[in-house]
């Protein structure tokens, strides 16, 4: 397989120019960013050898159904442990810094031990891209029988006006059950962003995800809300914090979004989770099948669950890595871990390029948590 490690290096892992860094062996903390009383943590598990993450490392090379995020395909790295397989996906415009919490997350996924889960299968919601309103029947359909959409907004290169049609459509599609929440990646100022919830409100939202960029205007709109009885949820203000914890504090967010992968794991997400002491709703990163068992596996763990899972954009990829893909059915996906298929691993594998442009990241990343300097030493990264 192209975009698969070999099992061997000519002279060895510690041959010059191997990709081995000093630090195999040692042992790391898969926490989130600490806040003003440090106490986002979660217990230790052992870094394994960058030799043993490369052993049977895979790179894919995923398509998708429409443009997403900017991208028509999805690169991702899969390793596997001694849970199984795991997944190493940040979005490639991510530093160092922030992927390293994505190597963290995947390293807890299958060499830590589970969490307990409280239920078997979670509810999912669709997620359409910001598409015009004659493609959302098409993208949509894919989903199958959900009751929540999560519409994407404020894309670069359009208006409110486009927003407004898109969300129209989707409310005419579910009916006045459905449940619609629309996320804006922070790309809204704050008088667009009150603009885009007076022009929305007809449409009868659940919440608007990540309208403004910085804690400070989230806090704002919400006063500014506050007697539109509008839910503000907080997305990139907890996974590209270094304090996850300040918007919670701030007041700033009703409730918050949290990925496993970008925290740093199942297990530093729910201790996010715990202390925010906000509603949550589990979301993913566009990842593939395997990458979303591990935030079916977060979503099923949590005490509650009173929101739909943005666990549901297996079907926004048009082809996986997993036999049986992680679809919903009826409304829900399983809270399993997701086995790759060789076959379809070998078809979607990466060009050579790309492969070892991922391993070099891989390394590097590596490097960070065995100094003691990954995830979230940083700062907000770029993306």
């Amino acid at each position: 397989m192209a975009g698969c490690y070999p099992r061997a290096v000519p002279g060895g892992w510690d041959a010059p120019g191997s990709l081995l860094r000093p630090g195999a062996g040692r042992s790391w903390r898969p926490s989130g960013p600490t806040g003003q009383d440090g106490s986002v943590t979660a217990p230790a598990t052992p870094l394994p050898s960058l030799a043993e993450l490369l052993a049977e490392a895979c790179v894919v090379t995923l398509p998708l159904r429409s443009r997403f995020r900017g991208v028509d395909e999805r690169e991702a790295m899969l390793l596997r442990g001694p849970r199984g397989w795991s997944e190493f996906a940040p979005f490639l415009e991510y530093d160092d810094a922030e992927a390293s919490a994505w190597l963290a997350a995947a390293i807890d996924d299958a060499w830590g031990p589970d969490a307990a889960p409280r239920r078997d299968r979670v509810p999912v919601n669709a997620t359409l891209p910001a598409v015009p309103p004659e493609r959302v029947a098409e993208l949509l359909d894919p989903f199958g029988a959900v009751r929540t959409v999560k519409v994407k907004v404020a894309e670069r290169g359009q208006g409110l006006a486009d927003d407004v049609a898109r969300v129209a459509a989707v409310r005419e599609r579910l009916g006045p059950e459905g449940r619609i929440r629309v996320d804006a990646n922070g790309a809204w100022g704050l008088d667009e962003a009150e603009r885009a919830a007076h022009a929305l409100a007809p449409f009868d939202l659940e919440y608007l995800e990540q309208p403004c960029a910085t804690v400070a205007e989230l806090a704002e709109l919400r006063a500014r809300l506050r007697d539109w009885q509008l839910p503000i949820a907080a997305d990139e203000s907890v996974r590209k914090a270094a304090d996850p914890l300040a918007v919670a504090r701030a007041g700033a967010a009703d409730l918050l979004v949290i990925k496993a992968a970008p925290l740093g794991g199942v297990r530093a997400a729910l201790a996010i989770a715990e202390q925010a002491g906000l509603p949550v709703v589990v979301s993913s990163a566009l990842d593939s099948s395997v990458g979303l068992g591990m935030g079916a596996r977060l979503a099923a763990a949590l005490p509650e669950l009173p929101y739909d899972c943005g666990l549901g954009t297996a079907a926004l990829l048009a082809a996986d890595v997993a036999a049986e893909p992680l679809l919903p059915v009826d409304g829900h996906v399983a809270a399993l871990r997701v086995e790759p298929d060789p076959e379809l691993l070998d078809r979607h594998a990466a060009a050579a390029e790309r492969a070892a442009w991922w391993r070099e990241r891989l390394s590097r990343c590596h490097e960070r948590l065995a100094a003691g300097t990954g995830p979230f030493t940083g700062g907000d990264a770029p993306g």
